[in-house]
């Protein structure tokens, strides 16, 4: 896409991620290779509710407040983190926008392939659907596809945003034990 059209398509997104902020932590993501930008996000948010993600040693993944202007570090990825010490814990969030390659609607992810948000994520899966953190992907609606297939270890979506909609991800029931 396009620079214009990229920009355009953050605005979007913004206004469609409204309803979800709420007043608690949000976590994003420094866009790149492509990905949907979230610098549309910012001025929505008070700055000491944003964050973003920080890998750490054993490929896990914490949170670390940050705001435009703050010191940033480049990550083994080539990826700009913030340059602190303070990290919030994947359970300390409100609410968390996803980078992702694809998606379905309901709300399975293919991401970079790294496993991180999965890894951080884990113990969203015995939780019920709707509680905290609610895990949003951010995507382009070309970013769609009819199915995915998931592996047991796959933490879904509870809603996908894009530059057309926001998606309330549908999963069937799950089957009485």
């Amino acid at each position: 896409m396009d620079p214009r059209s990229r920009l355009q398509a953050a605005a979007a997104v913004a206004r469609h991620l409204q309803p979800l902020l709420g007043d608690g932590r949000v976590a994003g993501y420094w866009a790149c290779d492509g990905e949907l930008p979230l610098h549309a996000l910012m001025p929505l948010l008070a700055p000491e509710r944003y964050a973003l993600p920080v890998t750490q040693s054993g490929r896990r993944m914490h949170f670390a407040p940050w705001q435009t202007g703050d010191a940033l570090r480049t990550n083994r990825y080539g990826i700009p983190e913030p340059d602190t010490q303070t990290v919030w814990s994947p359970e300390q969030l409100d609410v968390v926008i996803l980078p992702l390659v694809a998606f379905n609607r309901r709300g399975d992810r293919l991401g970079m392939g790294g496993g991180y948000y999965d890894r951080a994520f884990a113990f969203l899966h015995d939780r019920a659907r709707g509680q905290k953190p609610l895990l949003v992907g951010a995507a382009y609606a070309f970013q769609e596809v009819p199915d995915l297939s998931s592996e047991p270890w796959d933490v879904p979506l509870d809603h996908i945003v894009t530059e057309q909609e926001l998606i309330h991800a549908t999963r069937p029931a799950e089957p009485a034990r």
